[in-house]
């Protein structure tokens, strides 16, 4: 300001620039910018270009935008693969760019960074093929707008991700559930392996081996029920993360009622298989991958040609020979044949389906299990052959 106001009084530009150590361009510049603007053109302008070549054109722009209020739930990474194949000859952005735009418009929601806990898979099946393990678990209950309560039982192929069901049940009772699994046997077949949590309908704990009706219905279709350590569902992880998924596009808010809510339901199956990618699968879609088990769903009577006797389980849960009542077994048996062989003077090793129960002293009608639920936490674990 000093040199624009000594310049405007007389003095000549090369003797100023002399004296503030400046060049005459410089000095041009500044007193034409006061000429032009006055004081406010003597501060600092950006250093920013003015056109930037590789910037995202506005159409460009929009379909990105559009996309992410269309999927709320999906990532930069999925939103690029998606509008690249739906708009092959569009040049659209890198990834970063995607981010960049997604928190500009204040389409992210920034999560809070948590600590990684390594999953202790232990026995669990590592799966590498479709239906060789199936994850099956309730996403938490909630109101629909009527005032019920819905409890989604949901079925997904850990090896594809593929999503097999999601029922809007109105409860956890067996009944509705085993419908619910016999309508997904008969369209995709039997699994080799099915995970779940320690809840209800799948394990009691009061149960010998903590089985309930439905796990039994599953060992007797041949499939093997693996349970996850209570309190650590990242040993279904991939499930989980689904369900946060469901959670998001489905149920806020939830629908009128039940009907509506499985419309809502299906059509999420349909775009989580068909045409969200999935980072884990390179960026496939789980349709593209999943193929239905050749294992067809065909209930037979069970048999055990390996053991001495067959006895079916009293309708109470008891085990009877002739008009004698052995011992309990478990309610959720009944109706069940199970095998007896001989291992030793009058004692049988009792078996169901493919594991084995425990012992039983044919002269005292002890029964003796492998694995006793004094303590319920003593429930958890494989149904695996003894």
């Amino acid at each position: 300001m000093e040199l624009v106001v000594r310049h405007r009084a007389g003095e000549r530009v090369i003797d100023l620039c002399r004296e503030y150590g400046i060049s005459r361009k410089t000095a041009h510049k500044f007193l034409q910018r006061y000429e032009r603007l006055g004081p406010s053109g003597l501060v600092d302008e950006s250093r920013a270009p003015h056109r930037q070549a590789r910037r995202t054109v506005p159409e460009v722009e929009a379909q990105i935008v559009e996309c992410k209020k269309e999927h709320p739930s999906w990532g930069a990474k999925k939103l690029k693969d998606v509008l690249e194949r739906k708009h092959p000859g569009v040049s659209f952005p890198s990834r970063g760019t995607f981010e960049a735009i997604l928190r500009r418009h204040d389409l992210v929601v920034p999560r809070a960074r948590k600590p990684r806990v390594r999953p202790r898979l232990g026995p669990l099946t590592v799966p590498s093929e479709p239906n060789q393990v199936w994850a099956v678990d309730y996403k938490g209950d909630f109101r629909l707008g009527n005032g019920r309560r819905c409890y989604p039982l949901t079925s997904s192929d850990l090896c594809t991700r593929f999503v097999l069901g999601c029922e809007a049940l109105e409860s956890t009772e067996y009944a509705p559930a085993r419908e619910a699994f016999e309508r997904l046997f008969e369209t995709f077949g039997l699994p080799e392996v099915i995970r779940t949590d320690n809840g209800t309908p799948f394990v009691s704990t009061r149960s010998l081996l903590g089985l309930t009706r439905l796990s039994v219905h599953w060992l007797s279709l041949g499939i093997r029920h693996e349970r996850i350590d209570p309190g650590h569902p990242e040993q279904n992880g991939v499930h989980e993360r689904m369900h946060r998924t469901l959670k998001q596009e489905t149920t806020r808010p939830a629908a009128a009622n039940g009907l509506q809510q499985q419309e809502r339901f299906d059509r999420f199956l349909e775009t989580f298989n068909t045409e969200r990618p999935h980072e884990s699968l390179g960026m496939k879609r789980p349709a593209d991958l999943y193929t239905p088990s050749a294992k067809r769903y065909d209930p037979k009577p069970l048999d055990y040609p390996m053991h001495d006797d067959v006895v079916v389980v009293g309708r109470y849960g008891q085990l009877c020979r002739g008009r004698r009542c052995k011992s309990f077994l478990s309610a959720a048996l009944a109706g069940y044949p199970v095998g007896l062989r001989e291992v030793d003077d009058d004692v049988f090793l009792v078996s169901f389906a493919s594991i084995d129960l425990g012992l039983l002293h044919a002269r005292t009608s002890r029964f003796a299990p492998f694995d006793p639920l004094a303590d319920p936490s003593s429930s958890v674990g494989n149904l695996s052959p003894m």
